[in-house]
């Protein structure tokens, strides 16, 4: 009886390890010297456009519990300004761009800005024009700037894009190399797209050929132009089934439970810790 009470007792006082990036990100947010509740979205066409984000300032709809608890702890932390005010070049997150983009302005966008997390994702451009290599170096060395600054880098996969299906999943895997290597947090948004759609997420296929609307308004989870997230308007909420039909939607409550993990783990805490 005595070992059985040892053990329960044991195993009711051990606590769940904190993911690799915790104590590394608590050591880049204590040097961090600008205002708490900054968040930066450093990107291309798919971070610069309104329907990522912005959505999430006002009340979903549908939305399963555990994004319920993040997307509340998200509105009391982070700054009005950072949901939909934040867009364009000077912020960072322009269409038609690359990580070159980012490798030559990044400085410039942490100098005027300073915010203290950055969601980074490129890669969707940086298709037809760059390789493996390059890709991933300079990823690296924009996340190794921002970590410099004192920001909290999250980093994102880009999506799959229509035609460039084996080359996608090669830049997402070196997003996923980087953030290993530099024990940053990782949305993998390439990932959760496959999981929920591995056999139709491309909104160019023929079986989406007679859905009306605009090339955004298609059941699936990239648009009818191959490149960008689907936004259609029958599904504008956060079901589990929108999310099956909704690029936009999905890469919406990822982002917003990784930032709640982070805020949770590290921001808030390191805030208590230095008070």
């Amino acid at each position: 009886m005595r070992i059985a009470f040892l053990i329960l007792l044991s195993s009711a006082t051990v606590q769940a390890a904190d993911p690799v990036w915790v104590p590394a990100m608590k050591e880049v947010h204590a040097r961090f010297a600008g205002e708490p509740g900054t968040l930066a979205l450093f990107g291309d066409s798919i971070s610069v456009s309104l329907a990522f984000w912005a959505p999430l300032q006002g009340s979903p709809k549908n939305m399963p519990e555990d994004m319920k608890a993040a997307h509340a702890l998200v509105k009391d932390y982070l700054k009005p300004d950072c949901w939909s005010k934040w867009r364009g070049p000077k912020f960072g997150n322009n269409g038609s761009t690359t990580i070159r983009w980012a490798d030559e302005n990044v400085a410039t966008w942490l100098k005027d800005h300073n915010p203290e997390t950055a969601v980074i994702m490129f890669g969707t451009n940086d298709l037809g024009e760059l390789k493996r290599d390059e890709y991933e170096r300079k990823t690296a060395a924009v996340v190794d700037r921002c970590l410099e600054n004192g920001t909290v880098v999250i980093l994102t996969t880009p999506p799959p894009r229509s035609g460039h299906l084996e080359k996608s999943k090669e830049f997402a895997d070196a997003v996923r190399q980087v953030a290993k290597e530099k024990k940053v947090p990782l949305i993998d948004y390439h990932a959760g797209i496959l999981k929920r759609r591995p056999d139709d997420w491309d909104g160019t296929l023929p079986k989406f050929k007679d859905t009306k609307g605009n090339e955004y308004d298609v059941p699936t989870l990239i648009a009818r132009d191959g490149v960008h997230p689907s936004n259609p308007k029958a599904h504008q909420d956060f079901s589990d089934e929108s999310m099956g039909k909704n690029g936009f939607a999905l890469r919406n409550y990822l982002t917003v439970m990784a930032y709640a993990d982070v805020i949770r783990q590290v921001l808030r805490a390191e805030r208590k810790k230095g008070h």
